[in-house]
């Protein structure tokens, strides 16, 4: 008869993952594949091809190459696990197709202990790990959900992510302790479930937990959708519990990758228009001027001891037009911002964060309706002053004439050339009461006081006036030249006997 091949062996380490694969040739394609374990009373089934999901949520069959091949992996190994196995094709006893395996179960200090069961509230988040090996970067892990006997890919280490997990999934890697975070937020009824963490090469760093979402209200709340546009400032409110008072505060970027961390400055209170409880306290992200490259998400949440605690995302729009929705959260609180409060970021940052101090001015159309409210008046105001200047300057040019002296021309004032008129007409009625002191008398030719009167009381147009004056002064300053000088001649012939 043939010899019965030995049992293969395995050691498996407390808390990780046994994977075996099996085969028994293309004939055996289309047969059931089983995994059962002994008893006493036969072998008890572990998983076979024919049931649909592991109601555990640890055990996983999929088919390999070439045909007839199966793997089988089982996470989350315990103590009772140990114990002698057979894979195979067919009916257990009946058909010859079947491989026994002898597992051993051992206890290593330093594996790390992973979360194998996590309660999350409807809105919130969760916290998987993972781990993995960083020394070898040729290894693609991913993570996935299982779905039957598929377990459908989510996420994986080339930066890939399924369409209806965009800026609800990501992952951190922390090689310090060979670990892989995976983070899940907004959560919703139907995320409860098996996820898997898989690896093409070191199978038994795969593991599995189990996710069930029950009713209530996330820790974190704010704004889950902002609008903004294009050149405008926008501020991100995350508020948060006083229970999370000595968390460690973050914001970042979501991208495939995973989420780049802001910079964060201290906590403050909620302002107006947060919508947080008063007992609340709030975590600001603020970002401006805004660029179309700027629309995403972005993550707010907690962390403790470099744990990942529960997060929040915000997806931000970004529009190009003036047709955007602002949010309420596009307030100037400028003037109420907390004492203390340290000024956003440098100047050279695009995304800045400020925590615990008041939102900044972000609505730009504010400030340019402040300012045409301020230059309007004041354009007002020159325009009435430049307006009343050119009226008396107007006055002063109608009340003069271009007046030609040979070759000289200039404006000259009526009332210069009336001051002149009056002054020649009282200086020619004082001559003419002097009498001089020997010699001739003599007497000058001008006009009375009172023809000087008339003629200032004489209508005439602007030019007749001009003239008149011009030649009444022409006149009275050669009869005041010949009175000096006979004056003089008859001071000469006066002299003593």
């Amino acid at each position: 008869p043939p010899v019965p091949e030995d049992a293969e062996l395995f050691y498996v380490k407390l808390r990780s993952t046994w994977t075996v694969t099996c085969g028994f040739g293309e004939g055996t394609a289309e047969m059931r594949k089983y995994l059962c374990k002994k008893e006493e009373d036969g072998c008890r089934k572990v998983i076979d091809s024919y049931q649909d999901e592991d109601p555990t949520g640890r055990l996983q069959l999929t088919f390999e190459s070439p045909p007839g091949s199966f793997r089988v992996t089982m996470t989350r190994m315990d103590w009772e696990d140990a114990g002698l196995y057979y894979c195979g094709a067919g009916e257990y006893g009946k058909d010859s197709t079947s491989k026994e395996l002898d597992v051993f179960v051992y206890e290593d200090k330093n594996f790390p202990h992973l979360k194998t069961n996590i309660t999350a509230k409807t809105g919130s988040s969760a916290t998987f790990e993972c781990l993995y090996e960083p020394l070898l970067n040729s290894s693609t892990r991913f993570w996935c959900k299982q779905r039957g006997r598929r377990c459908v890919r989510i996420i994986d280490s080339t930066g890939h992510v399924e369409d209806t997990y965009e800026g609800r999934v990501a992952a951190f890697e922390n090689p310090e302790n060979k670990t892989v975070t995976i983070v899940l937020n907004q959560l919703r009824d139907k995320d409860r479930g098996s996820y898997w963490c898989m690896s093409n090469e070191l199978r038994e760093q795969q593991s599995s937990t189990e996710l069930t979402v029950v009713p209530g209200e996330p820790a974190l709340t704010g704004k889950k959708k902002v609008e903004a546009q294009v050149g405008s400032r926008v501020n991100l409110t995350c508020c948060y519990p006083c229970a999370f008072s000595s968390y460690e505060k973050f914001w970042c970027r979501w991208s495939s990758t995973g989420c780049a961390m802001l910079p964060a400055l201290p906590p403050g209170l909620p302002q107006p228009g947060d919508g947080c409880d008063r007992s609340a306290r709030t975590v600001v992200l603020s970002l401006g001027p805004l660029r179309e490259e700027d629309e995403g998400w972005y993550w707010c949440g907690v962390k403790r001891n470099g744990v990942f605690g529960e997060t929040m995302a915000v997806e931000l729009r970004v529009s190009a037009g003036r047709d955007a929705k602002l949010s309420p959260e596009f307030l100037d609180v400028g003037s109420s911002r907390a004492p203390g409060a340290a000024p956003p970021g440098g100047a050279g940052s695009e995304a800045e964060v400020r925590k615990g101090a008041a939102p900044e001015s972000s609505d730009e159309s504010h400030g340019s309706n402040t300012l045409a409210l301020v230059l309007g008046p004041l354009a007002g105001l020159i325009l009435i002053v430049v307006t009343a200047f050119a009226i008396v300057k107007y006055r002063q040019l109608k009340r003069s004439d271009l007046v030609s002296v040979g070759s000289y021309r200039t404006n000259i004032s009526m009332s210069d050339f009336e001051s002149v008129r009056d002054f020649s007409a009282s200086s020619s009625v004082k001559e003419s009461q002097e009498t001089p002191m020997g010699g001739d008398e003599f007497i000058p030719t001008t006009d009375t006081p009172d023809s000087a009167a008339n003629t200032t009381k004489a209508k005439r147009s602007s030019k007749e006036d001009a003239d008149l004056a011009y030649s009444s002064f022409l006149a009275t300053s050669s009869s005041i030249a010949q009175a000096s000088s006979g004056g003089d001649s008859a001071v000469r012939d006066v002299s003593p006997p």
